[in-house]
């Protein structure tokens, strides 16, 4: 360990910067902030924004959907935003809510993973992993009352097993077999349920579970009003790996 000299006598060297300190908080990365600034606020009011996402499980593999509109308050804007990403070769996400925040920690996502490969070590991250990295990022915004405006939906093989979990914006957060977030939570949920519960131990096919995701996002196309017909569609399983697909087109809403 390295010392200092003071005056006549030796300290320990201060530890790394932003890393951890015993009994203080975590400085989450903000390389544009102020040091001299202890509290520094963005916007606790959400102004473009993006409806449900939906997440299923199914033999093999898990499926996430959700669509590309981002919303100015009642105004259908921004009709090109799409919620599904690929984090790496076993990890999908999908993401709700405010789109600046989504885009902002995508970025951070992104970089994580650039990060990962340059150390080239053979481990790679895992759905797990991110899933409670955004717990303790979500929850710490949120402490600071200045939280990101987002629900997320984490999906992935972890140990040759689909994983499904979701965060908001509050840092709450668990797994399930199915997870609808937004007006999904109250439409399309109940959907998701039901067709789990009647495949029973033999679970869904990949086809089955991607039919059963786009007849959701019609039927909220149907009932909310923050929806939009073309959507993203993401799966990834243990024989395929991560696939992408979209944008697509609800059938007769060309």
């Amino acid at each position: 360990m390295a010392f200092h000299a003071m005056g006549d006598k030796y300290t320990a060297a201060p530890f790394w910067q932003n890393g951890p300190v015993p009994g203080a908080f975590y400085k989450f990365p903000d390389v544009n902030r102020n040091p001299d600034v202890t509290f520094s606020q963005r916007s606790q009011t959400p102004i473009t924004t993006a409806t449900s996402v939906l997440g299923i499980v199914y033999n093999g593999g898990v499926a996430i959907a959700a669509d590309i509109l981002g919303s100015y308050g009642s105004l259908a804007r921004f009709r090109d935003c799409p919620r599904v990403m690929k984090v790496n070769e076993n990890i999908i996400l999908g993401a709700g809510g405010d789109y600046a925040d989504f885009q902002y920690l995508k970025d951070i996502i992104e970089q994580k993973i650039i990060d990962e490969e340059c150390l080239d070590d053979g481990f790679t991250l895992k759905p797990k992993s991110l899933y409670c990295w955004l717990t303790r990022v979500l929850y710490n915004r949120r402490s600071r009352f200045d939280p990101f405006w987002n629900n997320f939906i984490v999906g992935g093989i972890q140990d040759g097993q689909p994983f499904l979990g979701t965060v908001d914006k509050l840092g709450t957060a668990f797994e399930d077999k199915h997870i609808a977030t937004g007006y999904g939570a109250y439409m399309a949920l109940p959907l998701l349920r039901d067709a789990v519960a009647a495949k029973g131990d033999i679970g869904l096919t990949r086809d089955e579970a991607k039919a059963l995701l786009v007849r959701c996002l019609e039927i909220l196309f149907y009932r909310d009003a923050r929806s939009f017909p073309k959507y993203h569609i993401s799966t990834v399983d243990i024989a395929d790996g991560v696939i992408v697909e979209g944008p697509l087109q609800l059938q007769g809403y060309e």
